[in-house]
Order: C-alpha cells, then structure tokens, then sequence
C-alpha cells in the first residue's frame, strides 16, 4: 500500500533489481547498532506496574521518551501499559532490516513462485470455501473476487503464513534502530491506537518482522484508514481465523484507490520485429486498438479490446514477456510498487479465473543485479555520462532512461534492462 506496503509480504519481495523495486526499504544506508545494547535490565515505567524487558538500556530509555509522545498522541496509560508489557529490543527485527536488500530474485523466479501450481490449486480452494463472503464482497466494493484471493494468496497463502512477531516489539525496535525511524514510530502510534479501539489486544497483535499484520498484511496507518468491520460484529479483525474482514479491507483499499471492474490489470503482448523499445515507457499511453495498428498484439494474435489507455510494459526487457498494462495495474501499484508483485497478483487472479499460463519465454540464464551491483551500474553510467540522479541501487524509471541511453551508444535495443550483462559491457569499457 504504497507507504503502507514498505515490505508487503513474504510472498517474496525482497527481489528485482528491475522496474520498480519490490524493496522499498533497501537503502545503502544500515542503522548503527546502540552501545548500550549488551546491558540488561528491567524498568518500571512513569510509576506503572507494565515492566520493559530488554538488553538495550538504550532502548528503555527510548521508550520513555516515546511514553511521553504516545500521551500527546491521545494513547492512555492503560493502553500503554498493555502494550509493552514483556516488549524488548528484538535484534531479529533488526538483522532482517539491514539484510533485506542484499537478496534478489529475477521476475520469472518470483512469478514461478506467485502463480505456481500450488497457488493456483490453493487458490480455488480458499474461493470455493469462501465463495459467499468474496462474492459479497466483489458486489459490495465492486473488485474482482479473484483479485482479492490473488493479494490473499501473495501476503500470507490463503492465511497460512500470517507472522508471529509482536507487533508493538517490532516497530518499537525499528523506529528506535532502524532506519527510518519517524516512520516506524509513526506506525507505532497508529498500532498503539488500534489497541486502544479495542479491536484486537496486545497478545493477538501478530504480524511480519516489519509490523504489516493479518491475512493481507495491513501495515497500522493503513489499517487505521482502510479497515473495515464486514462482518459487523463491531471490531475490524484482520487477525481472525475468518478472513471476512481483511478480505473486505483490500477490497476497500483497492476501491478507494480507483479500481474499475471489468478492466484487466493487463494482458500479454506480443510486439512486432522492430518495435520502437522507447515506446515501453509507462509514461506512453494509446488505446489498445491505436497500439494494434503498430503491430501490438495479443498471444492469440488478435488485437487487445479498448479496455482504457494502456501503456506497454517490459518487465525483463526486449529479451521477456510484454504486457499492456491498463489503470487497474497502477491501483494494485498501490498496495506494493513492485511491478514483480502486480504482475503476480494480477497473473495469479487471472489463473485463478481459469486463465492460461503465461506464454512468453524469459532469460532464464540470466541472474539478477545483486544490491552493490545495481549501485555499480549505476556509478559507471553516470561516469560515462548516463546521469541516473542517485546511486541508490534502486533500479527506477531514472536509471532505466540511463541504461536505454547508454544501449543506444553502443548500438543495442534500447529496452532499459539493467542485466548483469550490461554491467559487464559497463566495465569493460
């Protein structure tokens, strides 16, 4: 969910150096640890009875400082008092944090992974035994049941992997250590104000390492906008054994954000020998029908309906599958901005509806940019004056023009694919 979906789900996405980046969070910068964090000791706090454990002395005094801020966000004593009783530093937390942008994973690794058989199976199976409810709900937000299966099946599958870890503890430890603390700690507040709603407690607040929670991962500040009661007993569950109320709250999310029912995410193309690879650019958009008349068609060979304005999308470059991707590409966009997990959900909901397996070949021989490759690439082509604004490792629309530039000096398809080849021409030169 965008800011919400920092670190959306287990289903993977801690991958791609292509497109946009299933690793929102993978930054060069790593928090330092705390010197006081081989102490121990156990606290009282404000004069209550909740005691802190923990190692880090540091952090205990974090948390009283945090107490303070808590109360001038409207969080009782109470409230916090429940909440933190038995929290501690959770160096797990951390060690997950600062490892994440080191593992990568190509879009056909992860997409053979996000609509295996296996999901696929499980996924007609979670429809069938919950066909009434996503019925309802498709009718009563007007999303794709399938799709809303597909984001289920992706965050925890079906339900099965929903995270164990201590919420509070989680996001405690990071907006204290991590790296981005004042968003961590925003969430914090937020999770904090759920507890004290009364619709979960403290021992049933379980979720990722990240603090996303329930069936469909909510991180807290978008439980907090788009959560909803669906089964109407008063509390908005997404933690529950029922799935109703998560599932109804990606329905809502997914609405809020514009979806259109009867438009597809996007379909796979097949593109005519010497298709202008500049035109794949999200910010090019015609009509499926003018996209034909250039020899854009669909795997049948047949031309794409006029669904919308569509753009054309090479997620593996000219070597991949293309896709036109339509608005609703944009609204799953939102949950994760990972053109991998749309791709994914969107694939999966089409499986899932009974459609084919996708039909293009990819490189398979090819291996994804590892974190310090994809800063190197994107050093040596601002040395050889393909600017790509940041050496982040973010493989973005920037670096992708840079790539596309440096293709076209030496004589290649401009597709803005940055391969492991690439880099190896890149050094070589």
């Amino acid at each position: 969910m965008n800011t919400r979906k920092f670190m959306m789900g287990i289903a993977g996405l801690a991958l791609l150096g292509q497109g946009a980046l299933a690793n929102p969070l993978g930054q060069s910068l790593r928090p330092q640890p705390r010197p006081e964090s081989l102490q121990q000791a156990t606290v009282t706090l404000d004069g209550n009875a909740a005691r802190v454990s923990s190692k880090n002395l540091g952090f205990e005094r974090w948390i009283r400082g945090f107490r303070k801020r808590a109360h001038a966000a409207g969080i009782s004593d109470r409230t916090l008092d429940r909440a933190f009783r038995g929290v501690k530093y959770n160096a797990d937390v951390i060690q997950k944090d600062r490892n994440q942008s080191e593992f990568t994973k190509t879009i056909w690794e992860y997409l053979d992974s996000a609509a295996s058989d296996t999901r696929v199976k499980n996924g007609r199976k979670a429809l069938q035994r919950h066909g009434r409810t996503l019925r309802a709900i498709e009718a009563k937000y007007g999303v794709d049941k399938e799709v809303v299966a597909a984001v289920w099946g992706l965050e925890s599958a079906y339900g099965t992997y929903r995270g164990s870890t201590n919420v509070i503890e989680a996001l405690a430890t990071l907006a204290y250590d991590g790296r981005r603390g004042r968003f961590f700690e925003a969430q914090l507040i937020d999770a904090l104000k759920i507890l004290q709603s009364g619709d979960t407690s403290p021992r049933n607040m379980t979720g990722s390492w990240a603090g996303a929670m329930g069936h469909t991962q909510f991180i807290p500040s978008s439980y907090q906008a788009f959560a909803v009661d669906f089964t109407g007993d008063g509390r908005r569950d997404i933690w529950s054994d029922d799935p109703a109320d998560a599932l109804a709250s990606t329905a809502a999310y997914l609405a809020r954000h514009g979806w259109k029912k009867g438009q597809p995410w996007g379909i796979e193309v097949q593109l005519p020998r010497g298709f202008n690879y500049a035109l794949a650019n999200r910010k090019i958009q015609k009509m499926p029908s003018e996209w034909a008349r250039m020899g854009v068609k669909d795997m049948n060979g047949r031309p794409v309906r006029d669904y919308g304005a569509a753009s054309v999308l090479l997620p593996a470059g000219a070597q991949g599958a293309a896709f036109l991707i339509f608005k609703n590409f944009s609204v799953i966009e939102r949950y994760n901005t990972a053109d991998a997990y749309v791709i994914g959900v969107g694939h999966l909901s089409d499986r899932l509806k009974g459609g084919p397996k996708l039909r293009s070949k990819w490189p398979r021989g090819d291996r994804a940019l590892s974190f310090a490759e994809r800063k190197e690439l994107q050093k040596r082509l601002t040395k050889q004056g393909f600017d790509t604004q940041k050496i982040d490792g973010k493989i973005g629309p920037l670096t992708i023009q840079a790539v596309r530039g440096y293709q076209r000096s030496i004589g290649m398809e401009p597709d803005g694919y940055a391969s492991l080849s690439i880099l190896k021409k890149l050094r070589r030169n």
